[in-house]
């Protein structure tokens, strides 16, 4: 948090402070409770499986939880799973969609990429094979699974420790080999992975990153929609097994109504901007994705190349982190295609990678809850 951003933080937290304290011991019991109970549902959700030779549907089922496992924005968890015959479905949850950020669905399609690349790399260590393929007729992904031998790989015990990192990384540059790794991950099926290591690169996507976010937080719909997702506490974050908790970035649980208020008289556009920049500029570099053909099937490509290089960076200790304000602004987006000179195709997904310390973890929703009749 910058200077300026503290200084109004604490002036609000000093002014709640009054009208709070009479209650703040039990709030302040209730919340060591809470951070217990999170701290359990953490370790409940990331988790490698206790056995892999299990029957088929319960198989599918662990299956299904190593899926859920995957990358999403403002962890919206816009999916749902069905189970035909020796298949999982992998559909969106449109009342899920984020209508202000994503306006066509573009995120919510690479994140069912995302978690159908999760249930391919698990489906391997289950001895199963699995072949995806999006179904136009279904609105998804199909993931066809059949008997082979069992194997686990780097990728696939990466799972339960993949996260996207919202904190500043230490600067080191990634060795030339790891990013010939993680340039293969995160290649294929119609989807190219341009990598960024040269700072003034770097500073040119920084440049797009604050154009981007400076619209986005300009804008009384993406902000009101963003806040909605925001979790402010451990209660909270435990009750609805979604959103983006404010642990997960360093920043303090505080009461849903005064996160809420802080929230909307502390973060501001610049203090956003210089945050954004700080840890841009503390990377080691950024990937871009960018897929041949702008349609659903090619976002949900970008989405699999996407976890694929995530799950790839953390099997090689590298952290990463996506800034896609980039490609989330329609205008930002055209100028930063030109940029990458990619001519009319779209640039998917943006990330920044580097070292650094990990962060609190957030949460998962139930199988039970995502999981629908076949």
């Amino acid at each position: 948090m910058e200077d300026a951003a503290r200084r109004r933080f604490l002036g609000v937290v000093a002014g709640a402070g009054v009208v709070a304290a009479a209650g703040g011991a039990a709030a302040y019991i209730a919340s060591s409770r809470d951070a217990g109970a999170y701290d359990a549902a953490v370790e409940a959700t990331w988790r490698h499986s206790d056995s892999f030779d299990l029957p088929a549907p319960d198989a599918r089922k662990d299956l299904v939880r190593y899926a859920t496992l995957a990358a999403n924005s403002h962890n919206t968890q816009p999916w749902q799973f069905r189970l035909p015959d020796r298949a999982i479905l992998v559909l969106p949850d449109l009342t899920r969609r984020l209508a202000s950020v994503d306006p066509d669905n573009h995120h919510l399609f690479a994140s069912l990429g995302c978690a159908t690349e999760n249930l391919v790399q698990a489906a391997a260590a289950f001895g199963l094979r699995a072949n995806a393929t999006f179904d136009a007729a279904a609105g998804g992904i199909r993931v066809d699974l059949e008997q082979a031998p069992a194997a686990h790989s780097p990728l696939f015990d990466a799972i339960p420790r993949r996260q996207s990192t919202r904190g500043v990384f230490d600067g080191r540059a990634v060795p030339a080999e790891h990013l010939r790794l993680l340039e293969a991950a995160g290649s294929g099926d119609g989807v190219t992975l341009r990598l960024f290591t040269e700072r003034k690169s770097v500073e040119d996507i920084l440049g797009f990153l604050v154009a981007g976010n400076s619209a986005q937080m300009d804008d009384a719909a993406f902000v009101a929609e963003l806040k909605s997702w925001l979790r402010f506490n451990y209660a909270e974050a435990i009750a609805t097994d979604d959103g983006l908790f404010s642990k997960c970035t360093g920043a303090p649980t505080l009461p849903s109504w005064l996160g809420r208020l802080i929230f909307s008289l502390v973060v501001t556009k610049d203090d956003e901007n210089k945050t954004y920049a700080a840890q841009l500029r503390s990377s080691a570099g950024v990937a871009v994705f960018i897929s041949d053909t702008n349609e659903p099937a090619s976002w949900s490509a970008a989405g699999r190349c996407c976890q694929r290089f995530a799950l790839q960076a953390t099997a090689l200790g590298i952290r990463h982190c996506f800034i896609n304000q980039p490609v989330e602004v329609p205008a930002v987006r055209g100028q930063f295609a030109a940029f990458l000179g990619v001519g009319d195709r779209r640039p998917d997904l943006v990330m920044r990678f580097g070292y650094g310390p990990e962060l609190p973890r957030s949460l998962r929703r139930p199988v039970d809850q995502v999981l629908h009749a076949a």
